[in-house]
């Protein structure tokens, strides 16, 4: 039997670093923790439970920071909905302000719903953020301006 590589010579392979890294994956694509924390919240059976969202703030926090409006917005109603600290729920209400006036539909949506309810009911306030949101397509945003007491 022949060798396939006759002895004098050298053989040298070229490896690459697995993508699968998960070091690698954060620094190649700053988005990807953004986007497998989406997955997370929107996936029926695992967004569900208290610590995949707890997970999925986690890795939205630094998008948010950064100015990421998407991420702005699934945190802030993740905080808002989620938390039990008024603290936490006071940071949400401002990454959904700033998503919102980013021209994010649904950081609108939830401002205005937010600004209906008890602690932060101001009616003009929701009737503005509803309007906005209604503009961009929002059927919910619409029908919940119907429901509103009209402007005085």
């Amino acid at each position: 039997m022949r060798a396939l590589v006759p002895p004098n010579h050298s053989v040298t392979m070229r490896t690459r670093p697995l993508a699968s890294s998960p070091l690698e994956s954060t620094s190649s694509s700053p988005r990807l923790p953004m986007r497998m924390a989406l997955w997370l919240l929107d996936s029926q059976r695992l967004g569900q439970t208290k610590s995949v969202k707890r997970i999925a703030g986690r890795m939205l926090k630094q998008p948010a920071l950064e100015g990421v409006v998407e991420a702005q917005s699934r945190l802030g109603r993740l905080l808002c909905h989620d938390c039990d600290s008024q603290r936490d729920r006071r940071i949400g209400f401002e990454l959904l302000r700033q998503a919102a006036r980013a021209g994010d539909r649904q950081a609108q949506l939830e401002l205005g719903q937010l600004y209906c309810q008890g602690q932060h009911r101001e009616l003009s306030k929701a009737r503005h953020w509803l309007e906005q949101a209604a503009a961009q397509g929002s059927a919910e945003a619409s029908r919940i301006l119907l429901r509103l007491p009209a402007k005085r």
